[in-house]
């Protein structure tokens, strides 16, 4: 075993992070406040935030702590820590937000989607315009100083379509109700934010979320279960590890066209199941959302098959400990009811529960990917004045 000792470089880089972990997690703190946090003596806490706000990251609000014994300055970070940018591209339109170290969202805008993929890009154009910071003019007179704009670090995008993994396009896969085009959302974006672009389809995003909702969660803090999206498209996300498993090229989960038992117990593929039940849209392979949620017993029942029968080979290609469904009409009771009552008759059954978010879980994932990757960017940053 080696005996080396780690750096004074090493030593310090660490305390500055304890140091922007406490704010970023407590908002604003004394220097006192963070030793006793962090178990690092006031000397080395103090050392560290000398440091910190000769590199612009943290800054003296001017508040003073009350009580007694000696009053401590209270510390937050600099706005030139940033934001991360949070794009939501779906069928009904575009969200765009911005979200801060501390985890609020200091922006937001939704844009309608006026069809083609030149709708998309102008809806992704002017929802982020919404949203993103303008730098204030300079006052022509020395009077007030210009207040600094907090810079986009870095994107997470959820599109309701399949991503390459490698480039962060979209593809085109037979029968996809959604596609937007040739959307290269990291080339669009690469000019308003600092950092990388992260681009992934909203049922990846919304397992992400499900996970993170914790133990009081669907997932039970499980890290292997399978996220079954049902709405007007479909689509399943493994989470194995506590990881979501993307794929060689990022299709894994694309589950429309796996074969399963349709009506009369004929094989086709899922996506063909709702044509001929008469559950899709007029003119399009997009699920009827509605005329699902309206369906009878005899309908449910051969909705319930068919997706047991995916969900058979989920279960035996990633051995999850629970299935959770999701969904506009997936998620719904009496659906859910059905698949575990037809989910516990198959030789391996598993646990069937309904996903715990309901509005906009895909947002909800990349937002909470966007604020991690954040605060790790801010940290990162801290230390490049001494290193460089």
């Amino acid at each position: 075993m080696s005996s080396a000792k780690p750096s004074l470089e090493l030593l310090r880089s660490l305390t500055d992070e304890h140091v922007l972990r406490a704010l970023m997690a407590r908002r604003r703190l004394t220097r006192a406040e963070v030793a006793a946090l962090t178990g690092i003596s006031k000397p080395t806490i103090s050392e560290a935030f000398r440091r910190l706000e000769d590199a612009g990251v943290v800054v003296d609000t001017g508040e003073r702590s009350q009580g007694r014994g000696r009053a401590g300055s209270y510390y937050t970070l600099t706005p030139a820590c940033g934001a991360a940018l949070v794009v939501s591209i779906t069928p009904r339109g575009v969200v765009a937000e911005t979200v801060d170290a501390f985890g609020d969202v200091t922006g937001t805008a939704e844009v309608a989607l006026d069809g083609g993929v030149g709708g998309v890009t102008r809806a992704v154009t002017d929802a982020v315009a919404s949203v993103a910071p303008v730098a204030p003019v300079a006052p022509v007179a020395p009077v007030a100083p210009v207040a600094p704009v907090a810079p986009l670090r870095l994107a997470t995008v959820s599109v309701a379509d399949p991503v390459d993994r490698a480039t962060g396009r979209l593809v085109h896969l037979p029968d996809s109700p959604f596609l937007v085009g040739d959307l290269d959302p990291a080339s669009l974006l690469g000019e308003t934010v600092d950092g990388p672009v992260l681009v992934d389809n909203d049922v990846n995003w919304a397992a992400r979320a499900e996970q993170a909702s914790g133990a009081a969660g669907p997932t039970g803090g499980r890290h292997d279960f399978v996220y079954l999206y049902l709405d007007e498209g479909l689509g399943c996300a493994v989470v194995a590890d506590g990881d979501v498993r993307r794929g060689h090229s990022g299709l894994a989960g694309e589950i429309a066209h796996l074969v399963t038992s349709g009506p009369g117990g004929r094989a086709m593929p899922l996506t063909e199941v709702f044509a001929r039940l008469g559950l899709r849209r007029a003119g399009s392979t997009a699920i009827d959302v509605e005329r699902v949620r309206s369906a009878d017993q005899v309908t449910l029942a051969a909705l319930g098959a068919a997706v047991c029968g995916v969900l058979a080979a989920a279960v035996a290609l990633s051995d999850p400990e629970v299935v959770v469904v999701g969904g506009a009409w997936g998620g719904e009771a009496a659906f859910v009811e059905e698949l575990s009552r037809q989910a516990a008759q198959l030789p391996r059954a598993v646990p069937v529960v309904p996903a715990g978010l309901g509005l906009r879980p895909q947002l909800a994932g990349a937002r909470s990917v966007g604020l991690e990757r954040l605060r790790d960017v801010i940290v990162d940053q801290a230390r490049e004045p001494r290193t460089s």
